[in-house]
């Protein structure tokens, strides 16, 4: 499915300045982005570049971590580090084979790298935050027990290291109940300590699959992915695979999507891929009069054929370029990556600007915000994208003026108290705001909410007899919207969702 935008003149500057930087900058071979560069994650989502993280610690959960420049040049942000299993208790660099340890390290940096080995090109929109680096994988595995144990290491050090976001780039093993789940129970922990906690939707949407823990957490924000096919003039958006749809608890995940396509990531160091990248790089930057000797001095690290060696420079040119793109190669120790791993962490990233902007937001209104400022693509399914793509500068614009705490949280059905239901609608723009639903006969007349001295809209209706009821808000009169602090929802039949309240 696809969208058109129209470009604002402010997101075409920022890539005309991106581009102008890559082309201006003193660049050498080891670190010039080369013909196939793909967009810079803070162009692409038209990041604010006023807020850089700066003063706000991230904690991120994964299989293991590498200590790369772009988090310890010139000047180390990762204030701790800590491995579950013990098999690594210092962060120190590793054997090349064990490949699980680079996940970590490419979504940390995907989020706060500083662009170090790159000029700054590539660096995420958090470049300036400090980071909490947490192992949870043994020999490579991940456990359940462990992205437990590892939540809960989080919340008892937040406090120590000043944690305000997660970001969550794994899952667990099966779609439970959260009540049933040790990962979904110690996230809502977390986020009732006062950290938000940003979980990758997963990469099998196509298979039908939907979230596992902990993405099927009612109150984590849960990120799918889209791909803008590396463009921005026109922006065609297509969705990604995306693990979604309803949870075991009736949750419909992901609440909103980021880019998770074309995101570049750093190349691991000490490996063969790293030496090729390296020399494919230095060959795409030399002129074609140097290339025939520089084939012959590159030959092994670059994998030349051995009838290539002895080749002209158009030929040799060719074989690089080809190689270049099939190995996804942006910069010589950069490629680029997809996958929901990394639309969490831009998420992440934003969510790091959106409170360095308003340190006083709570996890219910950073999620609150996210998705009431997401961009719905129109002709694609709401349930494979929530509330739509994730809007950065936006998001941190109403960040700044946000006061309300929004402590939306629970396993358990919400709003229901005292033979009541209190439903509760955020809105500082709106002038009116109403319910309609199945327990009313959608006469979206019979319960306006009022606004009360806070500024929250609320509305008090007394409970229905035990059943299933639809029910949506209707905003100035014209806009019908489901209810955003509410994850339960089902086809509303024209495309989009109605709110589900279920009373047993």
């Amino acid at each position: 499915m696809r969208q058109r935008f129209a470009l604002s003149a402010i997101y075409r500057l920022n890539w005309a300045t991106a581009v102008i930087h890559m082309s201006s900058v003193n660049h050498n071979h080891e670190h010039a982005p080369n013909r196939f560069a793909v967009i810079p994650t803070s162009v692409r989502v038209n990041a604010d570049p006023q807020y850089t993280g700066k003063g706000v610690s991230l904690a991120f959960l994964d299989s293991g971590f590498h200590p790369h420049p772009d988090l310890l040049e010139p000047t180390n942000r990762i204030i701790a580090y800590h491995d579950l299993t013990g098999e690594r208790p210092a962060l120190d660099a590793h054997d090349p084979s064990e490949s699980w340890q680079w996940h970590g390290t490419q979504t940390s940096i995907a989020a706060a790298g500083n662009g170090h080995l790159c000029d700054e090109v590539y660096r995420g929109i958090a470049y300036e935050s400090q980071l909490v680096l947490v192992k949870v994988s043994e020999n490579g595995r991940i456990n359940e027990e462990n992205i437990a144990r590892g939540i809960i290491w989080v919340i008892r050090n937040r406090e120590r290291y000043n944690i305000r976001v997660m970001n969550i780039s794994l899952g667990g093993d099966e779609d439970v109940p959260c009540s049933k789940s040790i990962i979904d129970q110690a996230a809502e922990e977390a986020i009732r300590n006062g950290i938000v906690v940003v979980v990758a939707a997963g990469n099998s949407g196509a298979d039908g699959a939907h979230s596992l823990p902990p993405a099927n957490s009612p109150s984590v924000i849960t990120v799918g992915g889209y791909n803008d096919n590396n463009q921005l003039n026109g922006n065609e958006l297509d969705l990604y695979h995306s693990n979604f749809g309803a949870t075991a608890d009736g949750t419909i995940k992901p609440e909103i999507v980021a880019p998770a396509m074309w995101i570049a990531a750093p190349i691991l160091p000490g490996t063969h891929f790293y030496e090729r990248a390296e020399a494919l790089s230095h060959l795409a930057a030399a002129p074609d009069y140097q290339l025939p000797g520089l084939a012959r001095e590159f030959e092994k690290k670059a994998e030349f054929p051995e009838d290539l060696r002895f080749s002209d420079a158009a030929l040799i040119r060719r074989f690089v370029e080809v190689a270049l793109t099939q190995q996804k190669i942006v910069a010589a120790h950069y490629q680029h990556v997809d996958g929901t791993s990394f639309a969490a962490p831009i998420v992440t990233s934003i969510v790091a600007q959106m409170i360095e902007a308003n340190p006083k937001l709570t996890p219910g209104a950073v999620k609150n915000i996210l998705i009431s400022t997401a961009d719905r693509i129109s002709n694609a399914p709401a349930i494979r994208q929530g509330y739509g793509v994730v809007n950065a500068r936006r998001a941190v614009e109403l960040a700044k003026k946000e006061h309300h705490t929004l402590n939306t949280l629970g396993c358990s059905p919400p709003r229901v108290t005292d033979g009541h239901i209190v439903f509760v609608y955020h809105d500082d723009n709106a002038t009116g705001v109403s319910l309609a639903g199945d327990f009313n006969a959608w006469n979206h007349a019979a319960h306006p909410l009022m606004k009360d001295s806070s500024g929250l809209w609320l509305a008090k209706v007394k409970t229905p007899a035990a059943g299933r009821y639809e029910y949506k808000f209707i905003v100035d009169g014209k806009r019908w919207t489901e209810d955003p602090s509410h994850g339960m929802k089902v086809s509303d039949g024209y495309g989009g969702l109605n709110s589900l309240l279920v009373i047993e």
